[in-house]
Formats: C-alpha cells, structure tokens, sequence
C-alpha cells in the first residue's frame, strides 16, 4: 500500500475513533433536548471561555491592530494565482488599511462608510460597491462579533452540539443577528480556540443562499493574545484566500491620520509611477475587511 494511500486509511481511522468518542461524551448535550433557555446559557459559556482563551480583558480591550504577512489568492477554477507581501492596520471596529507589496504602493483603505484606494494612476474613492462589501464585512467580523456585536439587541445564541473538526473535538454555537446572519463557530473543547467560522446569509433578492467558511490554525501567542498564524477562507465551497501572518502588534502607534485620503495622497507623492505590482486590482482578488 502506498504511503498516502496509507495515511488516508490511518486518518480515517482516527476520525472514526474519535467521533465515537465524541458521541460517548456527549450523551446528555444533545441540543435538540434542551428548552432555549439551556440552550442560549450553554452557547454564552462556550463563548465566555473562547474570548478568554483568545485573551479575556487584553482581547476585549484591544484597541488596534498591525500585521503582516503573505496572501496566497485563488481564481474562480480554484487555481491559485500568486502571493502578495502585506501589511494590514485595524482600528476597531470599521477602519481599515491594506499596504499592498514591499513598497506599500498599492493600497486599499476604509474608514466607516468612506473608502480610498492608491495605485499608480494616484489617489480615488474606492467604487460604492466596494465600501457596501466592506461596511457588510463588519458585520460579518468574527472579532468585532465577539468584542461588541454580541451586545446588540435581537442577538440570539444556541448551542448547536459537538463534532470532530480537523481531527478536533469542538463544541458548536450558533448566533444569529436582527438581519437574519447566521454565524456558526466551532470552538476546540480542549483549548477553547476558534477552529472554524461559517457566516450564512440569504440574498434578499434572490434568496440564494451563501456561506463564507475561514479556518483557523497555527495559535501563537502576541502581546497577551492568541493569534492564528494562518486563516483559510472559503466561499460557497470554493477556496478564494489563504493569509500567513508573520508578525502582529496590538494597539500599534499610528499617526492621527493614517486613515485619511490625506494620507494616500503624501504616500503618493513619495511612491506614486513607480512600477507596482497590481496583484490586487485582478477581479478574483480579495477586498479588505473578510478576514
């Protein structure tokens, strides 16, 4: 038998060990039993200790982010089309900016419902269908779920019972907002990580459905936080993006106005014709604000 073929069968096997396992410990935690209060107090528990194992008070109270990394895309036949150097600034929860390549001359940003791009023809609001994606990829934010959405009026929470996940034995819970998302998250019942996000929405047009998958993987931890060190997406069953972040910083010194069209236009001016890489203007490439 081939090695892989061999590997395949081991894994399989293992698999099955330990969703029998699973079923064995679960016995009694069966979602379908429980009256919603149960329900909704066993789902809150489950994301009590994930926000403590990603960090508790440190996580909560993060103001900010910077991280960089490589960005593997892939185009709609699955193949993937190229890496791109990144670095990636957050303030919590809607501002964002992505400085594309070594040089940082392509960039993506958005500030709330306001959003600029640089690229070699200069400094231009990004399209309205750009800044709608990413005003809805906040919503859709695992971390912004988390650290305040979880607040909201008209937020239900469940817990929707246990499974095997990558080999991992992980709890489910289910949210669902006034807007009808759905946010699925698989929480590892040993380390409490995030192992798996799905985000279900509806098109209110069509009414076609739509699931945005991201894994995590790799945890380290950075400045009192736990942080994957890659993220996976998918959507609709097709793998569109995969990030490797090599360093993050939390709350990062960033000047007054590193989020303004202001900004661009001075980092034009002192990177603005050269040559650039225009990784991220190809149609399959990934906006900012879906990790």
């Amino acid at each position: 038998m081939r090695v892989r073929e061999l590997l395949k069968v081991r894994g399989a096997a293992l698999a099955l060990t330990l969703t029998l396992l699973l079923a064995g410990t679960a016995r009694g935690q069966n979602p379908d039993t429980m009256d919603p209060d149960q329900s909704a107090a066993k789902g809150k528990q489950i994301l009590k200790q994930l926000v403590e194992a990603l960090g508790g008070p440190v996580y909560l109270g993060a103001r900010s982010q910077e991280c960089e990394g490589r960005r593997a895309q892939f185009g709609h036949n699955g193949q993937m089309m190229g890496y791109v150097d990144f670095k990636d600034y957050r303030v919590f929860p809607d501002k964002r900016r992505i400085d594309y390549g070594k040089k940082g001359n392509i960039i993506d940003m958005f500030d709330g419902d306001g959003g600029w791009t640089l690229d070699r023809g200069g400094v231009s609001e990004e399209p309205a269908t750009s800044v709608t994606d990413f005003e809805e990829s906040v919503k859709r934010d695992i971390n912004n779920l988390l650290r305040n959405r979880l607040k909201e009026d008209r937020i239900l929470i469940q817990y929707a019972g246990t499974s095997v996940v990558d080999l991992r034995f992980v709890d489910w819970v289910e949210i669902i907002d006034a807007e009808e998302r759905k946010f699925r998250l698989a929480v590892d019942r040993s380390s409490h990580l995030l192992v798996r996000s799905i985000v279900i929405t509806n098109d209110e047009t069509t009414r076609e459905r739509s699931e945005d998958v991201s894994v995590y993987t790799n945890y380290q931890p950075k400045e009192g936080l736990q942080l994957p060190q890659q993220i996976t997406r998918e959507k609709d069953g097709r793998r569109v993006a995969q990030t490797f972040y090599d360093n993050c910083h939390v709350n990062p010194d960033l000047p007054a106005d590193f989020f303004t069209k202001a900004a661009l236009e001075k980092r034009f001016k002192e990177v603005g014709g050269k040559a650039a890489k225009s990784f991220k203007n190809s149609k399959d490439a990934e906006k900012p604000g879906v990790d």
